[in-house]
């Protein structure tokens, strides 16, 4: 059973309903996506992140990364820069949009963000990072929070350093990756560096890295006192994995993963969910690897992501879903 904290988290005036929370994460955590999520248990699903480029405020991306219509739930969008100025004027033009929190990313360690001293780069500049967060704090009346790594490499791992100022500047929630940027997301996850945070600060903290179960869940919020865990990857293709753990939380007596016909349900709706969002030719792209990912956790003896692939229009995409779920209907009638 994985209790709750010892009261819910708050993220300003905002309570979550558990611990559970969607990870950022670029090309994936899209509007249907967090949407999913959220249905199945996430407290919280934060938005892919969003350039604080002026160039690029309103290009088609941005425009779609930020679109809002018909959410539920808080709406949290992550902003990526390095220039003060520019991540303020990002947050209010995001809070203008609809965003209910600001995220900032100082945890992405791609070479294309990081080589531009953004992500998780700003970590080596902690006066930097001070004008940054102290910045966008200023810029909105919303509440900000910030996601960062454990360092820069495993022998310059100031993540509870970061921590002090973000408390000192006046954010209210920090997620700390349980990987410096060097790692990447090689090796496992460490939790000692989030423990330290978690005792250096009084703001919420959240782990990530390497959650995959609720066991994992339990053993993490353990470990590190932390207030949430934050799940990304291990998200792709199961957005059940939310229920799970809320299941595991509250002690219920079915924790089984969905059947064939919820699943099938699940993913016809997500695919249509994409073709409308982004229109059915990049809809169609973005399905193939959704299909993919949830294709992992399904016990087929048939590699059906190829036929999948082949799809070009929306409607043969969604009726191949048919045949793939008659066929293991067929092969395995229970």
């Amino acid at each position: 059973m994985i209790g709750q904290p010892p009261t819910p988290m708050q993220i300003g005036p905002y309570t979550l309903e558990n611990p559970f929370i969607l990870a950022p994460m670029a090309g994936i955590t899209d509007r249907p996506f967090r949407r999913l999520c959220r249905r199945y248990g996430a407290a919280l699903a934060v938005s892919e992140m969003v350039s604080a480029n002026p160039a690029l405020r309103h290009d088609r991306k941005t425009l779609l990364r930020t679109d809002h219509l018909g959410e539920t739930g808080l709406r949290s969008v992550q902003i990526l820069g390095n220039d003060p100025h520019d991540m303020a004027e990002a947050a209010r033009f995001n809070a203008d949009r609809g965003a209910q929190i600001i995220d900032i990313n100082m945890g992405c360690p791609a070479k294309k963000v990081c080589s531009k001293a953004a992500g998780s780069a700003l970590m080596r500049d902690e006066a930097l990072v001070s004008d940054i967060l102290a910045s966008v704090v200023r810029a909105v009346d919303i509440p900000v929070t910030l996601k960062i790594r454990t360092g820069w490499d495993l022998e310059n791992r100031n993540a509870v350093s970061i921590a002090k100022i973000a408390a000192d500047t006046g954010i209210q929630a920090l997620t700390v990756h349980g990987r410096s940027r060097a790692c990447g997301f090689s090796g496992e996850a460490e939790y000692r560096t989030i423990r330290a945070v978690k005792k250096a600060v009084a703001i919420p903290v959240i782990a990530n890295g390497d959650i995959d179960s609720p066991q994992k869940a339990l053993t993490v919020l353990q470990q590190t006192g932390a207030d949430a865990v934050m799940i990304g990857r291990a998200a792709l293709g199961q957005p059940w994995l939310f229920r799970a753990m809320n299941q595991d939380r509250d002690d219920a007596p079915d924790c089984r993963p969905p059947g064939h016909q919820e699943i099938q349900a699940l993913i016809l709706e997500h695919i249509q969910e994409l073709h409308a969002f982004y229109g059915e030719h990049q809809g169609i792209r973005i399905a193939r690897k959704h299909f993919g990912w949830y294709m992992d956790h399904l016990s087929c003896t048939m590699n059906y992501k190829p036929g999948f692939n082949i799809q070009t229009t929306a409607r043969g995409q969604l009726d191949f879903v048919g045949q793939v779920f008659d066929q293991m209907t067929q092969a395995s009638p229970t």
